[in-house]
């Protein structure tokens, strides 16, 4: 091997070298989504506990919440009761709702999980899983808020605790809840 090939590979290994440790310190959270800005896209599933259809037209013109979750996640257990306080925080707002998926599971394991943890809004059931790859779901837990007029504003992967909770209630749905109520 020549001294210039040699230089050459060290200059390459170099590179992916600073290239792994900036990724090191990246948020993995924050991976973005190109469906921000975009309309969401329109599905229709079983409702886990009662079987009735649910879709998204069902909540046009509400500012929605829609959480993907399973039974055997265990992030989804910690981000529960936050879930519940922050449906309970503006259940009451004429413009908002909100939505469980549940993603990969057992309805039987999905009804159990809700008896267990509580339930306090209404959750489909994405079957083939069709709708979390509709969304560009990684895994889960991962939480979108879509607008008044469909389109979804935010996207967060991992549990809403902490940081991300006030993040999600304070910067993107008191906003868009505030906007929508100015705009009526």
């Amino acid at each position: 091997m020549t001294r210039g090939t040699q230089l050459t590979i060290g200059v390459i290994l170099f590179g992916l070298l600073i290239l792994f440790i900036q990724g090191l310190g990246g948020d993995p959270r924050s991976i973005p989504t190109v469906l921000i800005g975009t309309q969401a896209p329109n599905f229709v599933g079983p409702d886990v506990e009662s079987g009735d259809p649910i879709s998204l037209s069902q909540f046009q013109g509400k500012v929605l919440v829609l959480n993907f979750w399973a039974s055997w996640c265990q992030e989804c257990k910690v981000e529960h009761s936050n879930l519940l306080k922050l449906h309970d925080r503006f259940k009451d707002h004429p413009n908002f709702d909100m939505l469980g998926v549940n993603y990969q599971d057992q309805v039987k394991e999905a009804q159990a999980y809700l008896k267990v943890f509580g339930s306090s809004f209404r959750h489909v059931r994405d079957v083939k899983g069709a709708l979390a790859i509709d969304f560009g779901v990684y895994g889960v837990p991962e939480t979108f808020v879509i607008d008044q007029q469909g389109v979804i504003r935010h996207k967060w992967i991992g549990p809403i605790v902490g940081d991300p909770y006030t993040y999600l209630t304070e910067k993107i749905l008191t906003p868009l809840l505030n906007q929508t109520t100015a705009s009526t």
